[in-house]
């Protein structure tokens, strides 16, 4: 799993809810590749629930060090459950976490029941024959995170009008754009429209994709004038000589703001979509396409 470092680092950090370390929940186990195999698959998906799925995954070599995921490497997937359950395999989607740099796989499935399932992942580069790991994880029955299907909390998030409209005092983004802290997460859900709401910090989030998270939005939100877009620096930010810097907990963690630990976040960034009726109609951990978010705000918009 030290593999996951390969996007992880590069795509966001952990998020604790409490000043303590995270444990997992019990009752599951790690996901892995079984047997020998030239290409490992890795996940980037936190964790697998019954329903819907957004699942997204990125492949390494054997050493587990070297990503050859890309944009000409095939890559489909097919499943087996804990008691005879089977998905047909389907195609991924290659999109690039950071352009040219690291890429990922994005798919979706449908499990019926929690529990050990299987993947089979068979992957094949150009002149290269196809070649097919299996890979097993766990399906919970609910994941802890709000979700698509989940009432969105309701949460009082920081406004330019909370800080006399100079943005710099809540937003690390080096070229924020205002609109996206004109209103709060409340307001917005009082307001029974849907919005988009944003878990990014591009300066703390030790990472290079919580600014390219940002950068992907802005121009879908420049295509949607209608759709209300907020952007939460999910730690708690102080005033150090005229510089924002996060508050720290006793081991030296970021501490989260509120609206992390309501949405219950354990990874960053993170976009939520939020349809009129209050309803979370669709989430991306970690890694977007702007085209997934366009399809998300047209399903949303439906609910209006």
């Amino acid at each position: 799993m030290a593999a996951v470092g390969l996007i992880l680092v590069a795509c966001g950090s952990t998020v604790r809810s409490t000043p303590s370390p995270s444990t997992p929940i019990p009752g599951t186990s790690s996901p892995g590749a079984s047997g020998p195999a030239a290409i490992l698959p890795i996940p980037i998906t936190s964790a697998f629930r019954v329903g819907d799925n957004r699942i997204v995954f990125t492949l390494t070599d054997s050493s587990g060090q070297k990503q050859v995921a890309g944009p000409d490497r095939t890559l489909s997937i097919g499943y087996h459950g804990p008691t005879g359950e089977t998905i047909a395999p389907a195609p991924q989607v290659f999109i690039w976490a950071i352009e040219g740099v690291n890429g990922v796989y994005v798919g979706h499935a449908t499990f019926p029941t929690a529990g050990a399932w299987r993947a089979d992942f068979t992957t094949a580069a150009p002149g290269s024959a196809p070649e097919t790991t299996t890979f097993g994880f766990d399906v919970r029955a609910k994941l802890e995170v709000v979700s698509p299907g989940d009432v969105a909390p309701s949460v009082d998030t920081p406004t330019l009008a909370d800080v006399g409209g100079d943005v710099t005092k809540i937003s690390t983004d080096t070229k924020p754009v205002k609109r996206f802290y004109e209103t709060s997460e409340a307001d917005a859900l009082a307001a029974r429209k849907p919005f988009v709401l944003v878990f990014a910090t591009p300066k703390f989030c030790q990472s290079a994709t919580c600014g390219p998270t940002l950068d992907k939005l802005k121009p879908v939100a420049a295509a949607h004038p209608e759709m209300t877009f907020i952007n939460v620096e999910p730690y708690q930010l102080k005033d150090d000589g005229g510089q924002l810097q996060p508050v720290v907990d006793a081991q030296g963690a970021p501490v989260p703001v509120d609206a992390t630990i309501a949405f219950k976040l354990s990874s960053e960034p993170y976009v939520f979509v939020v349809g009129a009726d209050g309803i979370v109609s669709a989430s991306f951990e970690l890694v977007f396409s702007p085209a997934e978010i366009e399809a998300a705000i047209q399903q949303a918009e439906k609910t209006g």
